[in-house]
């Protein structure tokens, strides 16, 4: 007789991973044996140092949050497997698991993972590629279910984070020597408060106690606690080098069954003990990442809620900065989490102000955070643009009113106020469509120094809320102005090249000779500005819009220019160093890292910085044939 209600559940199943690669009667084997559950919003599955269930879980309907604590670290939606870690381990639960909607959830029988699962070499290796990179499904070709990063902010051919991110470990191990009594043991590990101890001969890890242990070998009765350590540790202990990756660490303690490895000087059993990882380091890392930030960031209900989040991601710059992510991927990860609490800041703000919007509108933010470069917490600068309305006055109070709240909350985040007040607050960058359009228009076609600078800093914006139609047709006024008045690019033109190259006739730096940076070098305008000013320039020529950033600009440009490949690549490259340089002095010095004290460099950063100035002085010379400007300047 026809099992109808194992089929139905074998139908779902087989449209998800790791299940797709079972053979149907070894999937109709285990949709026969699960249990159907049902749960209400806030009721839990599994809780935090729980015994093991007999059964891992898949979402069938609803949503299933995972909390460290009281830290949400996923949230599992239909098809998503949870709980499979503690099954795979046989350990304690190490997370929450809460409903957070009205749930059904299927119950997988724990006996299925060796009986089918792990035999199944495909099954096998797509569960330990998912804990290793952090991914529900790591050969999805669309990132489906990427844990540490949403897949709009990943590079496209970024590998995963986690594959490459340095494991942060304790660095202060609790040890024991192998003489000492399990009784002495488990009093060093309740006084200081860890869940386990690693014996040390001559400084080297020869095995590793658990809570684990304890329960399992002398709760049992199997050991008396007067025996020594040596008759219950685990031995001989897993080793790796101190730039273990979280990747290696997944793996090996999966492969390992294990929830501690041991780091040592050399990476081998054989050398000085450094510290300790463990399964919970491993957790907090993950904690700690993107994905989870703008989980934090939609669920926050206040200003001074994302100021907490944006020191989080703040820090999560500094150690993508550390261990030398590409700066490209950290641009992309960081912008995203500004543009999350802009959002945030904007909603927060509608809420607030408890009116009916009286016409759509959009959010945009203009300058180095328009073209998805502000990794440092540097002043705002932004706009607003709303429809066309016959009630002006009466529409644009309300937007100045919801601009200077959303203003507020970001200046609360960390964003401090921009001091020529390029922000939306001000009455002239908060404009209808038509005003923003009549507005480039007359930038375009009696352009001077001001209007060329404005155009400099509002031709970079992005579109960060509400509708993107009116986006749309401030950008093509743009683009129609400027084929009716085509010598407004020979002025853009003059005033990219407004910096000479940074270097002199003698290759010494261009300082500034006088004011509060005297004898400082200003890497923004001397270097980074006029990447970005060629950039732009040299975009709009080719009337591209919707390409903001200065590396995707040149990078678009290689592919319009082939002739020019190797110079826009070079620029590209210049740009990284730059940017990267100029972020880890502003983290070091905590300020924007604009201004470098020259005769603080060592050699090899004056040789790095030297080397990224030819490519600027190329453009700029580019520029000058291009838009024949020998007799402009």
């Amino acid at each position: 007789m026809t099992n109808t209600i194992a089929e139905r559940i074998l139908d779902f199943l087989k449209g998800f991973p790791p299940f797709d690669y079972l053979s149907y009667d070894e999937l109709l084997h285990i949709s026969t044996q699960i249990k159907v559950l049902y749960y209400e919003k806030g009721d839990h599955i599994f809780k935090q140092n729980e015994a093991l269930h007999d059964y891992f879980y898949v979402v069938k309907d609803g949503a299933v949050g995972l909390y460290s604590d009281n830290t949400l670290i996923d949230e599992c939606d239909e098809g998503d497997i949870f709980g499979l870690r503690a099954v795979i381990r046989k350990d304690l639960y190490l997370l929450n698991a809460i409903a957070e909607e009205e749930s059904i959830i299927y119950g997988i029988p724990a006996k299925s993972i060796d009986d089918i699962i792990i035999n199944n070499l495909q099954a096998n290796q797509f569960i330990l590629a998912s804990f290793a990179t952090n991914t529900r499904h790591p050969y999805s070709s669309e990132n489906k279910g990427k844990l540490f990063a949403n897949e709009t902010i990943l590079q496209p051919n970024a590998s995963s984070f986690t594959e490459v991110q340095s494991a942060s470990f304790s660095k202060n191990p609790i040890t024991c020597q192998p003489i000492i009594t399990i009784k002495e043991a488990s009093v060093i590990m309740s006084q200081s408060n860890i869940g386990s101890i690693i014996i040390t001969e001559n400084n080297r890890p020869i095995g590793i106690i658990t809570d684990k242990d304890l329960r399992h070998k002398i709760a049992t009765g199997k050991h008396d606690i007067s025996e020594h350590v040596t008759a219950i540790m685990s031995a001989p202990v897993i080793t790796f080098p101190k730039h273990i990756t979280v990747a290696e660490a997944q793996i090996a303690m999966l492969n390992h069954g294990i929830s501690h490895l041991c780091i040592t000087k050399d990476g081998t059993i054989n050398s000085e003990l450094v510290g300790i990882l463990s399964e919970h380091d491993i957790i907090v890392i993950h904690g700690n990442n993107p994905s989870v930030l703008i989980k934090e960031i939609k669920r926050a209900s206040s200003a001074n809620q994302l100021q907490m989040i944006m020191q989080k991601a703040q820090l999560l710059m500094k150690n993508y900065i550390e261990q030398n992510i590409p700066v490209g991927f950290i641009t992309n990860i960081i912008s995203a989490i500004n543009d999350a609490i802009t959002k945030r800041c904007i909603q927060l703000s509608i809420d607030e102000l408890q009116e009916e919007l009286p016409t759509s509108f959009a959010w945009l933010a203009i300058g180095s955070q328009g073209r998805k470069e502000q990794l440092l917490l540097t002043d705002q600068d932004n706009a607003l643009v709303y429809e066309d309305v016959q009630n002006d006055a009466v529409v644009k109070s309300y937007f100045l009113r919801l601009s200077k709240a959303v203003n507020n909350k970001l200046n609360v985040v960390g964003f401090e106020f921009c001091p020529a007040e390029m922000m939306a607050s001000n009455p002239k960058w908060c404009l209808s469509v038509s005003q923003w359009k009549a507005q480039f228009k007359n930038w375009i076609t009696h352009p001077d120094e001001d209007k060329i600078l404005l155009c400099n800093i509002f031709f970079d914006y992005d579109f960060v809320f509400g509708n993107h139609d009116l986006v749309d047709q401030m950008s093509d006024s743009i683009f129609e102005a400027i084929d009716n008045y085509e010598i407004f690019l020979n002025f853009m033109g003059r005033n990219a090249l407004r910096n000479p190259p940074p270097l002199s006739f003698f290759r010494n730096f261009l300082v500034e000779d006088s004011g509060d940076h005297k004898d400082q070098f200003d890497i923004k305008a001397r270097a980074i500005m006029p990447l970005v000013d060629a950039a732009r320039l040299l975009i709009l020529s080719h009337e591209i819009k919707d390409i903001n950033s200065t590396m995707a600009r040149y990078k678009k440009l290689g592919d319009l220019e082939p002739q020019n490949k190797d110079l826009y690549d070079s620029c590209i490259n210049a740009f990284r160093i730059l940017l990267r340089f100029r972020t880890q002095h502003g983290l070091k010095r905590n300020d924007s890292g604009r201004f470098i004290d020259i005769k603080n460099l060592n050699k090899n950063d004056r040789l790095k910085l030297k080397g990224c100035f030819k490519p600027v002085k190329d453009i700029q010379e580019l520029v000058k044939i291009r838009f024949k400007l020998s007799q402009l300047l």
